[in-house]
């Protein structure tokens, strides 16, 4: 149940940055990027949600995009792996060009390897296998991604 809990916020905000990509990315493969993370972490969004109500569990306020989770009560997740602050979210949200996509590919890297670190608590820890099976595919998707984006901040 922590999982899921931890990874909606965690997922929404990879969105929100992601998002930012198409008006403020110069690079293409920054915005093939970001398109890809999107379109991987919705669902994942919509079946941890289901889980969630499935179980009774409480899950976190979805937000509209744009929204500042670190200022919103019981939405504060600077401390989860991974997660940016808002005044991180701010300064990406203002850059734009090849500085777009240094902090972008840079703070999604850092992003990335927290969803990693939160799928592999699950993988140790987890019971429901569903659940699990989610985890190795965010660990396989997401790790591949991080190299991608390791290979982007080379060449730029």
């Amino acid at each position: 149940m922590a999982f899921a809990q931890g990874m909606v916020p965690h997922h929404t905000q990879a969105i929100e940055m992601s998002q930012l990509a198409p008006e403020r990315a110069q690079s293409e493969q920054v915005k093939d990027l970001a398109r890809q993370i999107e379109a991987a972490q919705g669902p994942e969004i919509d079946m941890l949600t289901g889980w969630l109500q499935r179980w009774g569990a409480p899950a976190p306020q979805s937000e509209m995009p744009g929204m500042d989770h670190g200022s919103m009560p019981g939405m504060e997740h600077e401390g989860m792996q991974g997660m940016m602050a808002p005044e991180d979210m701010q300064k990406l949200r203002q850059a734009k060009g090849a500085e777009f996509d240094r902090m972008f590919l840079t703070m999604m890297i850092e992003h990335h390897e927290g969803a990693v670190g939160m799928a592999q608590t699950e993988l140790a820890q987890g019971q429901f296998p569903e659940a699990q099976r989610m985890a190795e595919q965010i660990i396989s998707s997401q790790q591949a991604e991080i190299t991608t984006m390791q290979d982007l901040l080379k060449q730029g």
